[in-house]
């Protein structure tokens, strides 16, 4: 595994001859209730971009820090980027990176809002289209996630839920408060606008309590399984 940002340039150079997955992690800046950090999106991809680029002699890119966060946009801290102004945004920077000849990029998200994935992806076809060369795959670690929802985590469980929370308390505890909050996001997904604040007094879709960094790190080995198998299976050579 290699950092981007601590190679020199020459030295990516010679990195691309062997044609290597250049990883680029997407987080947010946004509400995950009383107990987590802002930054829990972005925490996530980036332990994860970093475990995966051991499994397969990845390049890790500099993260992308912000996202679209609709949903919580109405919650303190929550930076909510428009989508258009971040997909041009991330296509510039996929562009580029095809640009100097990397052929292989996989976008990983810690963020898997709707919005936001729709845009990354709105990114990754233009880039394709433009570099025809490099093929661009997008998803987020929460694809792989919520298919513990059911076994190991209850099938409502959501954003900053009992599955998310376990996940933090794995990879940074230090940064996961004391409380233990449990909320439901109602509202109807057919009025548009965020959720108002009776709808979604705090920014968590399930029952937390049970979470533990045990929990936390059986799923991220799950996941990092999921993700290997996928990246080795688009990209056999």
């Amino acid at each position: 595994m290699a950092e981007l940002l601590e190679l020199d340039s020459r030295s990516f150079e010679r990195r691309l001859a062997d044609r290597p997955l250049v990883i680029v992690p997407v987080g947010a800046l946004e509400a995950h209730g009383p107990h987590l950090p802002l930054g829990a999106d972005q925490i996530q991809a980036e332990v994860t971009a970093r475990a995966l680029a051991d499994r397969v002699g990845a390049i890790v890119a500099p993260t992308i820090p912000y996202g679209v966060c609709f949903g919580a946009r109405n919650f303190p801290g929550t930076v909510d980027v428009p989508m258009g102004v971040f997909a041009r945004y991330v296509e510039a920077v996929l562009s580029d990176l095809a640009r100097h000849g990397v052929t292989k990029l996989l976008v990983l998200s810690g963020h898997a809002a709707r919005e936001h994935i729709a845009a990354l992806r709105g990114a990754a076809d233009a880039t394709m289209r433009a570099v025809p060369s490099t093929k661009v795959a997008v998803l987020s670690d929460y694809d792989f996630v919520y298919e513990r929802r059911g076994q190991d985590a209850p099938v409502s469980d959501g954003h900053a839920g009992l599955l998310e929370t376990s996940r933090v308390l794995a990879m940074r505890p230090g940064l996961v408060g004391a409380q233990r909050p449990s909320g439901v996001r109602g509202g109807s997904p057919f009025v548009p606008g965020p959720p108002s604040p009776s709808d979604w007094s705090e920014s968590v879709a399930g029952d937390t309590r049970p979470a533990s960094a045990e929990l936390g790190a059986r799923v991220q080995a799950y996941v990092l399984d999921r993700l290997e198998a996928t990246v080795r299976e688009l990209w056999t050579d």
